[in-house]
């Protein structure tokens, strides 16, 4: 290990460790919410996290299910610490990562390969007035330097079985621009999930699931609250952070 990596436990996840290097963009509350939130029935047999960075889905999703899972992740520098992560947690054969880019992923995989395709993509989009980190890595993660949502859909929509999930988390803020695109390319969204900073805000964040060339028809889950008035996490929160919910 160098310097700057750490080795953390991963949350309430029984067993599993994390390595993490300070100086780039560790994973998030939106991680753990994005796995949480991923239904996996029996059907599954495959699954594909796009834009893994230190493989923390891949890693929480086989706490739920026995599938095969594949991260993919562009970064040369952060791909070889999900390596280290799968290696650390004995998951070499359940999780793979690739060191490769999600622009050109019709070069590595056949179409419809996947049951389900997960994403916690950059946020924000990148122009020449983004206020970006200095640090590359993190600016990679947080704008669409290297990818931006439309063809996150689109290769989601390529990877996918007919009838594979989709699932997805990103900023409240551009959910209209979300459906429309994902209406685009044949997707519908099944499940609508928004997360509340605390009680009485805006929603920051929308967890959505959606099916490739599936029937109309949207559930909008309850809202899931973060903190309460006095900055402690809720039940649930700490229910999801635990891995209370299996």
């Amino acid at each position: 290990m160098s310097n700057h990596e750490i080795i953390n436990d991963l949350l309430g996840f029984k067993g599993l460790k994390i390595i993490q290097r300070k100086d780039m963009f560790n994973f998030s509350l939106d991680s753990v919410l994005l796995a949480d939130f991923v239904v996996i029935t029996k059907k599954v047999k495959k699954i594909i996290d796009l834009g893994t960075g230190f493989g923390p889905v891949p890693l929480f999703l086989s706490t739920k299910t026995k599938a095969q899972i594949v991260g993919v992740e562009i970064q040369e520098d952060v791909y070889k610490i999900a390596e280290k992560n799968r290696i650390l947690n004995n998951l070499d054969s359940q999780i793979n990562f690739y060191n490769h880019d999600i622009n050109q992923i019709e070069n590595y995989f056949k179409s419809g390969t996947f049951d389900v395709v997960t994403s916690n993509p950059p946020f924000f989009k990148y122009d020449a007035t983004s206020n970006i980190n200095q640090i590359e890595y993190k600016t990679i993660a947080r704008h669409e330097v290297t990818i931006n949502l439309e063809t996150l859909i689109r290769k989601a929509k390529y990877l996918l079985d007919n009838r594979g999930h989709f699932y997805l988390v990103h900023r409240a803020e551009r959910l209209e621009e979300i459906v429309h695109t994902l209406n685009t390319y044949d997707f519908a969204i099944k499940r609508l999930r928004f997360v509340y900073p605390k009680p009485n805000t805006n929603a920051l964040i929308v967890l959505i699931d959606a099916m490739y060339q599936g029937a109309q028809g949207l559930q909008v889950l309850e809202p899931l609250i973060i903190h309460q008035d006095n900055g402690t996490y809720t039940k649930e929160t700490q229910m999801i952070f635990n891995n209370e919910r299996r």
